[in-house]
């Protein structure tokens, strides 16, 4: 059995959503489509490969699964972003715990995230330009915390009301632009500039930085310096 039919038909039994990937480029589409709670990520990939496609998964715990066992070359991907390493062949008992351990320590909380000028705080619910508050309502809130843990990524309309509907069932379809229209202009007027942009047709996204550059959200968590 092929080993992506034999991984899918492995992790449903175990009850995770999965979602394949057949070419480096089209993981990086499925990518900005959702973000997922992990990648489990081939190296040998036709067209993008998976070193190439790895420094493009923000915000996104990666294992990667590969023949390549040589050490300097698992070092150089830890490095570069992956949680972790599973050469093939591979016991899937244990790659099912490293599963378990990484969506572990990806669940950790956040407190807060950053973005350019922007604060987000997670235990306080509270938004902060230049460090003065910002209020927000709560559907404002979490659209701009979903936008912000996905800072390279086009946030599409559904996924976008999918991710925040537990926490505000008052944000449809028809209510969504007019939310992310306050949101905009309530940051703007805070000095933050226009910085959610709308992507015609498909959703939203975090605008450039002034040097034309897209800046990283930068994730701090409890206890972190």
């Amino acid at each position: 059995m092929h080993i992506g039919n034999m991984l899918e038909e492995l992790l449903q039994k175990e009850g995770y959503g999965v979602l394949r990937a057949y070419s480096g480029t089209e993981a990086l589409l499925v990518l900005e489509s959702g973000k997922p709670d992990l990648v489990l990520l081939d190296l040998m990939l036709p067209g993008l490969n998976g070193e190439d496609v790895l420094p493009r998964i923000a915000n996104t715990p990666v294992i990667v699964v590969s023949a390549k066992a040589d050490t300097d070359g698992k070092v150089g991907l830890l490095l570069g972003g992956a949680v972790d390493y599973i050469t093939k062949p591979f016991d899937t008992k244990e790659l099912l715990a490293r599963i378990s351990v990484a969506l572990r320590h990806a669940k950790a909380p956040e407190s807060e995230l950053c973005y350019k000028n922007i604060t987000l705080r997670a235990d306080t619910r509270e938004a902060a330009v230049d460090g003065a508050a910002v209020r927000l309502t709560r559907t404002e809130y979490a659209i701009l915390k979903l936008l912000m843990s996905n800072p390279r990524q086009v946030v599409t309309k559904s996924v976008l009301l999918d991710r925040i509907s537990e926490d505000t069932p008052d944000c449809t379809e028809s209510s969504l632009k007019i939310h992310v229209s306050n949101l905009r202009k309530k940051l703007r007027e805070a000095g933050a500039g226009d910085c959610v942009e709308a992507v015609w047709g498909i959703g939203y996204k975090m605008g450039v930085g002034d040097d034309g550059n897209r800046p990283t959200c930068r994730v701090r968590r409890p206890g972190a310096p």
